[in-house]
C-alpha cells in the first residue's frame, strides 16, 4: 500500500502543475432560463413572473419550479446585480405567510409601500435580506436578496407575469 502512495502521490502533485487552471476566473456560473421559463408557463397554474430588460451586468445563476410542494408550486429565478449582490424572483400559490418567510430568509414586514408601475408592494426588511412582496389573484411574488432596496425595486419593475400562449 506504501508503494502504491508514493507512486500516486507524485503523479498527482506533477498532474496538478502541468494541468492548467485559471484561478481568476469567475467562480459564478450564468445559466440561460428562457427554455424552463418557457416550460413553467405552460404548465404553472398562474402568470409566471420573469424580468425583461434589466440592462447590462445582471447576470442569472438560478433557476428552478417545484410543482405543488409543500408551499404550492413554486418558481425561483436568481440572479447577481452588477455590483454582485444577490436578488431573487420567487412566486407560489400556496399559502402565503409561510412562502414569504421562506423566500425572504424571515424579513419582516415594515408597513410600508413601494409603488413600482401599477403595482403596490409591500416592504418587508430582514438580518438577511429585505424584499418587495406583492399578493394578487391568488398568487403571491417576492422579490428578495441582500441587493439594495434600488435593485429590487429595479427588478420588479422589470417583471413581466404572463402565461404561455396556446398554440392552435
Amino acid at each position: 500500500m506504501l508503494l502504491s502512495l508514493a507512486v500516486v502521490i507524485p503523479v498527482a502533485g506533477l498532474s496538478y502543475l502541468f494541468i492548467p487552471h485559471d484561478e481568476s476566473r469567475d467562480p459564478v456560473k450564468t445559466v440561460d432560463y428562457r427554455v424552463e421559463l418557457d416550460t413553467v408557463r405552460r404548465t404553472a397554474p398562474y402568470a409566471v413572473a420573469a424580468p425583461e430588460g434589466l440592462g447590462e451586468g445582471w447576470r442569472a445563476t438560478s433557476v428552478s419550479y417545484e410543482p405543488r410542494g409543500k408551499d404550492g408550486s413554486v418558481w425561483h429565478l436568481g440572479f447577481l446585480d452588477p455590483t454582485r449582490q444577490y436578488v431573487a424572483v420567487e412566486q407560489s400559490d400556496g399559502p402565503a405567510r409561510s412562502f414569504i418567510d421562506s423566500a425572504s430568509q424571515s424579513a419582516e414586514k415594515t408597513g410600508g409601500t413601494q409603488k413600482v408601475g401599477d403595482a403596490t408592494w409591500q416592504r418587508y426588511e430582514g438580518p438577511k435580506y429585505n424584499a418587495l412582496v406583492r399578493e394578487e389573484h391568488g398568487v403571491t411574488t417576492v422579490v428578495t436578496g441582500t441587493a439594495s432596496n434600488e435593485r429590487l425595486t429595479q427588478m420588479a419593475a422589470a417583471l413581466k407575469a404572463e402565461k404561455a400562449k396556446s398554440s392552435g
